[in-house]
């Protein structure tokens, strides 16, 4: 799975869970801040990917990547979310805490952890 996608399903995994609205991520692999944000309302999401000036979102199972044409099947669960990311053939699980998305990538075998700056 591609990392922006990761991050995508972090912040949309995040404001789904929570109902709170994400203005930014750091990635802990890349040791890196993400321009990211995503607000959720029931199952509807909209968000914006600031690093590739690029929108997402949708209404629950299905979410879009504008930018990059991806699509990516989500759906909640207890504490988190699961799906698959259609790009890449790839699933995924989401655990979320208050402020920590750890992400499972089946394709790759390994956690993925992402802290999130809510919005105020």
């Amino acid at each position: 799975m591609q990392p922006h996608i990761r991050a995508i399903i972090a912040a949309s995994a995040h404001a789904l869970v929570t109902g709170k609205k994400v203005a930014g991520l750091y990635d802990h692999l890349a040791a890196r801040h993400l321009k990211i944000a995503a607000e959720a309302r029931g199952g509807h999401l909209q968000g914006f990917d600031g690093d590739r000036a690029s929108k997402f979102g949708g209404t629950l199972p299905e979410l879009q990547d504008i930018g990059a044409g991806a699509q990516i099947h989500m759906e909640m669960e207890d504490g988190g979310v699961r799906g698959y990311d259609r790009s890449t053939s790839s699933h995924f699980n989401a655990k979320v805490d208050d402020t920590l998305v750890r992400l499972y990538d089946h394709a790759d075998g390994a956690w993925f952890s992402f802290t999130v700056q809510v919005a105020p």
